[in-house]
């Protein structure tokens, strides 16, 4: 089970949110916007932890704008959460980002981790299914260009009453 261990105002430059860590054994945080208790349609990014693109502003993918275009969606509309969960590598860690590297040119990175030994995509949503309950989000609008994941957060028992690109 997640718990909540401590939050505080968060000054982006995309507006004022609130910072909520919480664990299961592993760390997630929760950025907020607005009023999200009991509320449907809520804006929500579900984003995994990119070393790459948001500690060394990687090329290499996409993360770090897709992190953005969440965020000013959000401030846009005045409410949302993004959750940030430790799934570095589509969840197979760091070590299978840099073993799969020789594959991907030929492969793509999907394969390319098969390749590699791992799960094509390792990634759980527990923790945000979890973290959503407990903020007391009734239905989201999922900031995401994958419809599995929907599924996936679907599968968990969130409501994710419709999806919305993120262009980057």
């Amino acid at each position: 089970m997640i718990k909540r261990l401590a939050s505080r105002e968060l000054k982006t430059k995309f507006g004022t949110f609130t910072e909520i860590l919480y664990s299961d054994g592993k760390e997630s945080i929760a950025i907020v916007m607005g009023d999200v208790a009991d509320a449907t349609d809520v804006l929500c990014r579900v984003h995994s932890h990119c070393i790459g693109a948001h500690v060394f502003n990687s090329i290499e993918c996409t993360c770090r704008e897709e992190m953005e275009a969440a965020q000013a969606m959000i401030e846009r509309e005045g409410r949302g959460v993004i959750i940030w969960l430790d799934q570095e590598g589509k969840g197979n860690g760091h070590l299978a980002l840099m073993q799969s590297i020789p594959f991907k040119k030929e492969f793509g990175q999907a394969e390319a981790y098969v390749r590699a030994g791992y799960k094509a995509d390792a990634r759980n949503y527990s923790a945000a299914a979890q973290i959503l309950n407990e903020l007391g989000v009734k239905s989201i609008v999922l900031l995401a260009n994958s419809e599995s994941k929907a599924e996936d957060l679907r599968n968990e028992g969130i409501a994710v009453s419709s999806m919305r690109e993120l262009l980057v």
